[in-house]
């Protein structure tokens, strides 16, 4: 583990009579895996777990219209290569995200031979929807 300036020349003097018993963990590895897990951006679209991202998207969608005859379903997201490195955004005061890009399926029902029990599709348009831009996390937190 790398340490900074000031811990470097910081002195610790230990009074007590024994070691220390336990060692302290890396608290920023827990952290990052965390974030690694919520983000899923290493696994393929079709194999994440529904947990973090995925599942803050299952769970807003399929979006229906008050009518009914209209609706939006989510496919996958995915996330782009940032803009900028890490050190480019330190220079230029920006966040070093990433955006994040979901496909999305809009169903469109045929209003006039369409029962509330069956509804027959009229058209299917796909396409890929920028969502905003998440955070990413450096090695360094």
């Amino acid at each position: 583990m790398a340490y900074s300036y000031t811990e470097r020349k910081r002195i610790r003097k230990s009074f007590g009579s024994r070691d220390s018993v336990l060692e302290i963990p890396y608290l920023l590895q827990m952290q990052k895996d965390a974030y690694t897990a919520f983000l899923q951006a290493d696994i393929g679209p079709k194999k994440r777990t529904v947990e973090g991202l995925q599942a803050a998207f299952d769970a807003a969608f399929p979006i229906v219209s008050h009518n009914g005859f209209v609706e939006m379903k989510f496919l996958e997201y995915n996330l782009a290569k940032p803009a900028f490195d890490v050190r480019e955004c330190q220079t230029r005061g920006l966040t070093y995200a990433s955006a994040v890009r979901a496909k999305v399926q809009l169903i469109i029902y045929d209003r006039e031979s369409s029962t509330p029990q069956s509804k027959v599709v009229k058209e299917v348009k796909e396409q890929e929807v920028y969502m905003g831009e998440v955070p990413l996390m450096t090695d360094k937190g």
